[in-house]
């Protein structure tokens, strides 16, 4: 198959037509337009400063289901234990800036670039993007963020500063998806990390059936606030 040149036009080609390991399109820019209309048609964009912008749609897709999040028994006593405090939308900056460091430590190079930085902050402006923050004594140790649109959230990136506070943060962001009647939660790529946590692969035509039906769903915009309790994030875990 062939790689796509993206033009100016706000548009990108069927996803069906994506190389085999889901590479689609290449150039365009990163426009809260086109991120969003991306983020609609299953896509996303995953490219390091030495390379154009790169738009992907893996076959299969990883993805969790709130009804299907594990936690382990450690974990919950973690949980338990209130080592971490957890909160929505406090510090996107510093948490998406903190997943840039933190990949970018471990693997010499990170796909959050200043660009994306900037762009993705713009959709946090506009109330698509969100975080998840893990605090200790005051300090940021963990997180995650993503862009929601419908019912569904699409996982961009963590970190970790201390054990553990990363994985809570993770669950506790599920347990309040899951409250707010979200139904999708996409991983993106396969790790054995979120796979220890329920996610599992469907394939790229289900994925996207799936995905046009939670699209149908009201948007939540704008700054997110946690509600759900330890005694919410507790119940039913395996």
């Amino acid at each position: 198959m062939p790689v796509f040149l993206l033009s100016d036009e706000l548009a990108f080609p069927p996803v069906e037509l994506a190389e085999h390991d889901g590479l689609l399109a290449v150039g365009g820019d990163l426009s809260p337009e086109r991120l969003l209309l991306a983020y609609r048609e299953g896509i996303f964009p995953w490219f390091t400063e030495d390379t154009e912008i790169l738009w992907w749609s893996p076959d299969p897709r990883l993805v969790l289901f709130p009804d299907e999040l594990r936690i382990s028994r450690s974990l919950r006593q973690t949980i338990k234990k209130g080592l971490f405090s957890i909160t929505l939308d406090r510090a996107f900056s510093e948490v998406i800036r903190a997943c840039a460091e933190v990949h970018s430590l471990k693997d010499g190079d990170t796909w959050i670039t200043p660009s994306m930085i900037d762009a993705y902050t713009r959709l946090h402006q506009m109330g698509y993007a969100h975080s998840v923050e893990a605090w200790s004594g005051g300090k940021l140790v963990g997180g995650l963020y993503g862009v929601s649109l419908g019912s569904a959230f699409f996982g961009e990136s963590m970190f970790t500063r201390v054990s553990n506070a990363s994985k809570v943060a993770f669950v506790f962001a599920v347990k309040q998806f899951k409250k707010w009647g979200f139904r999708l939660i996409d991983c993106q790529v396969t790790t054995e990390h979120l796979k220890r946590f329920g996610a599992r692969q469907i394939k790229r035509a289900e994925f996207l059936r799936l995905l046009k039906e939670v699209l149908k769903d009201r948007t939540r915009k704008g700054r997110w606030k946690l509600t759900v309790t330890v005694k919410e994030v507790l119940e039913k875990a395996d």
